[in-house]
């Protein structure tokens, strides 16, 4: 059941003594615009502070991104107990930020209602329309645009700032 599996992630993540934050830095590899959409982790942790507890839900990482988690012990990494949807959405559950590139597990969080801060680049999917920070399908994401194609530093001051505001 969805509680079990909520309850079996509660004892996982522990005592809650920060805002607990997902996060997802790269979607498939083989999408012709992942080059576009998604960031390494490497380049993420400089503007993460550390005001949070951040747990990964990213899936099938690189060698380069296993490594930075690897030595990273600072971010849960629960992936090899993601199996399905169910369990990263039970997950997600528990967490009060989820932090995502334009992937799937950016779509879950949005659609369970969860505060869902997706990082888009300049010519994000149609889905995500222009020249707005929010999504008429998802009434608890705000966006993240790179003001011009390549401009990762911009997207990720913002959700620096908005992660030391979280409480």
């Amino acid at each position: 059941s969805k509680a079990a599996k909520v309850a079996i992630w509660e004892t996982k993540l522990g005592k809650r003594i920060k805002p607990r934050v997902g996060i997802a830095w790269s979607g498939n590899s083989n999408h012709k615009n992942d080059h576009n959409r998604s960031i390494s982790l490497k380049q993420l942790l400089l503007y993460l502070p550390d005001n949070c507890q951040y747990v990964s839900l990213q899936k099938g990482l690189s060698l380069a991104d296993g490594k930075v988690l690897h030595d990273t012990p600072q971010i849960l990494n629960f992936a090899h107990d993601l199996h399905d949807f169910s369990d990263t959405a039970a997950l997600t559950e528990l967490l009060d930020c989820i932090i995502s590139v334009d992937t799937s597990v950016a779509h879950l969080a949005a659609a369970m209602g969860k505060e869902t801060w997706i990082l888009l680049p300049n010519d994000p999917d149609w889905r995500w329309l222009l020249d707005r920070e929010d999504s008429p399908w998802y009434p608890t994401v705000k966006l993240y645009r790179q003001p011009v194609p390549g401009d990762w530093f911009t997207v990720l001051s913002k959700v620096r700032e908005g992660l030391l505001a979280l409480k």
